[in-house]
């Protein structure tokens, strides 16, 4: 009997290997995913074998089927609401991080880039994250060589 999985949906598996960048955990016989490093835990998690080892088994929700089938785990998002919504320590929960909180004219992410990440691999998220980071940033550093150029252009006139 063939297992249908959906996103959304949490799952018990057990542990069946652990490498540095995450746990693969089996949901069905022939059917595993993996849980990244940084879906373990709400906190940093600096070595998974402090929180894991083979033969767990644990609760898993599915994040995201990529389009070569793999598996996208996480072990956090199966937590239940309230272990999950806890700030961590030194911040409030609603605070913004200071970073976020200097910029001023940040764009919002776009709806359509935001429901077409849900079926990426976290991977791909984070390299989409970053294309989008760095593309912005040369924008703004553009912006910036420019109001210097014109500064310092007008006292060389002088």
């Amino acid at each position: 009997m063939q297992m249908e999985f959906t996103v959304g949906n949490i799952y018990e598996g057990k542990v069946t290997g652990i490498t540095k960048f995450g746990a693969f955990v089996q949901l069905a016989p022939g059917k595993s995913g993996m849980v990244h490093i940084s879906e373990v835990a709400n906190t940093y998690v600096e070595d998974i074998k402090n929180h894991l080892k083979e033969g767990d088994v644990v609760k898993v929700k599915l994040i995201a089927i990529d389009e070569n089938g793999r598996i996208n785990l996480s072990i956090k998002k199966a937590l239940p609401m309230p272990e999950r919504s806890q700030a961590p320590a030194g911040r409030p929960r609603n605070a913004a991080p200071a970073a976020k909180a200097s910029v001023s004219n940040a764009a919002p992410a776009a709806p359509q880039v935001v429901a077409a990440t849900v079926e990426k691999s976290a991977d791909s998220l984070f390299e989409d994250k970053l294309r989008m980071f760095m593309q912005h940033s040369e924008s703004k550093m553009s912006d910036l060589r420019m109001q210097k150029d014109k500064r310092s252009g007008g006292r060389r006139r002088r």
